[in-house]
């Protein structure tokens, strides 16, 4: 809202910055929505691997559904009360599952044999006094067919 528009109605002084910070909200709104139309969805979905592609379009669902959430409440309707509510909600458990899936894939993977080798090679056990004999017969009976 320009100065003049401001001037020329009666608002409350309290929420003067409030309607500031919304405009300037809706103005930021509008840039990013004209970037988004710029280019056509299926050139954008071809950019996109399957989970980016379900990402974007929550996202797209969760900002729309929104701005809905705001229009209700422009006209003096609780949105608590409205079906918004629930699909909002809906989305969100969609939004959540997506970030599990996105989270198990940046979990590190465990090489199960590695580590077992690792573990082995880490852990020291004492010989027997019966290992001990067993391999001093054979290192010595490796010395004579040496010798022979």
């Amino acid at each position: 809202m320009a100065d003049q528009e401001v001037a020329g109605e009666e608002y409350p002084t309290e929420i003067l910055e409030y309607l500031t910070a919304f405009e300037s909200s809706l103005d930021s709104v509008d840039e990013m929505l004209k970037t988004m139309m710029s280019v056509s969805r299926g050139e954008l979905l071809n950019k996109l691997d399957p989970l980016e592609q379900a990402k974007l379009d929550l996202v797209s669902a969760y900002s729309l559904n929104s701005l809905f959430w705001i229009y209700l409440v422009t006209q003096g309707i609780n949105p608590k009360e409205h079906a918004v509510k629930q699909e909002l909600e809906r989305i969100r458990t969609y939004m959540n599952k997506v970030k599990e899936i996105t989270d198990r894939k940046k979990a590190a993977r465990l090489d199960k044999g590695a580590a077992a080798r690792f573990v082995r090679n880490a852990l020291w056990e004492a010989e027997s006094e019966e290992s001990k004999a067993a391999r001093g017969d054979s290192h010595q009976s490796k010395r004579r067919k040496q010798q022979n």
